[in-house]
């Protein structure tokens, strides 16, 4: 298993979204689903990047500036 850091771009807005999962093609349709869940009205996503991915161990985090 994996963290993945992801930036989407939405409509009118930039969110970070960590997701775990063992392939690249199952996070970013987790990814998808997560924002579609989180707002009442699911935004349009233009884009998704993945930023970074680690190794799912004890301990791993990531730091997000604001």
């Amino acid at each position: 298993m994996y963290l993945y850091k992801l930036e989407v771009q939405l409509s009118n807005r930039e969110v970070v979204v960590i997701v775990m999962g063992d392939s690249d093609l199952e996070v970013m349709n987790e990814v998808e689903m997560h924002i579609s869940k989180h707002y009442v009205e699911a935004p349009e996503i233009k884009e998704i990047v993945l930023v970074e991915k680690r190794r799912a161990n004890k301990g791993s985090a990531y730091v997000i500036e604001k």
